[in-house]
């Protein structure tokens, strides 16, 4: 069976939503990959609040601790306000679902997060987004502009892949590969931003800054053509405050803040 039948497949199984019966994986699953799951389902839910999700589409996906190099993703019929942690499917590195799940993937999804994946074994957290500004920056012949801060701070951990159709055809994650390298986040050209990280914390905290400053560029270009450029050198030191701050940021402080924030929002995401 190809990957178009698989998804035919399970869009059948599928159903309406509120016809699916998603039984609770904790206790079920080690502790360990448990943690992985709230915290990405967590990640979903804030995609959603800030306003970043695409309806169903783009993804967020986490590797799970083993050697089978097995990663979650998210069902390809849910909202992103609707992920919980037991919803989030397991495939390996061929994109089958691990265990027997009613939700189907995403093939654009499996294409891109698998190649970042198992290329790099320190990307245990993987995001993509399509948000508009995003998708501006992205559009730019020059990508991200130096014009603030934020920018600053993740400019010199970015990477560039241009365009190649939606990314369904396999071939295309050597060039996804070879493209990042060991940078941590990229601009896809024509088509959104992505993050990868340690844990799914820092991968969040790093495509919020991302996203805020693609959001801040387009408003500050928006404005007219008289942007006031950076003192020279000034990137370059940004940019090194931001490598070497950015994990202890995420990780001891925004990232803890913004799981009390999800489990104010809505605490379903944790089951």
């Amino acid at each position: 069976m190809n990957r178009a039948e698989n998804m035919t497949k399970g869009m059948e199984a599928a159903g309406p939503i509120d016809s699916v019966d998603i039984p609770s994986l904790k206790g079920k699953v080690p502790d360990q990959e448990w943690k992985i799951r709230v915290d990405l389902a967590a990640a979903y839910r804030l995609v959603a609040h800030y306003g970043w999700d695409d309806l169903i589409f783009t993804h967020l996906s986490a590797r799970v601790p083993g050697p089978e190099h097995h990663f979650l993703l998210n069902p390809y019929n849910l909202m992103f306000e609707e992920v919980t942690a037991s919803s989030l499917v397991k495939v390996d590195k061929d994109g089958h679902a691990v265990d027997e799940t009613p939700f189907m993937t995403n093939p654009a999804g499996f294409t891109i997060h698998s190649a970042i994946h198992m290329a790099r074994d320190d990307a245990h957290a993987v995001m993509h987004l399509h948000t508009p500004a995003g998708q501006a920056v992205s559009a730019h012949e020059e990508g991200l502009l130096p014009l603030t801060q934020t920018a600053m701070l993740v400019r010199g951990d970015l990477a560039f892949h241009d365009y190649e159709g939606v990314a369904v055809d396999l071939d295309e994650r050597e060039r996804l590969v070879a493209n990042i390298g060991d940078k941590g986040a990229m601009l896809l050209r024509n088509h959104g931003t992505l993050a990868t990280g340690s844990n799914v914390g820092e991968c969040f905290i790093k495509l919020y800054f991302l996203e805020r400053a693609c959001e801040a560029q387009i408003m500050a270009l928006s404005a007219g053509d008289a942007v006031n450029n950076p003192p020279q050198g000034t990137p370059e030191t940004t940019a090194e405050q931001g490598s070497m701050g950015l994990k202890v940021v995420a990780n001891m402080l925004a990232w803890p803040a913004l799981l009390r924030k999800a489990y104010r929002l809505d605490p379903g995401f944790a089951t």
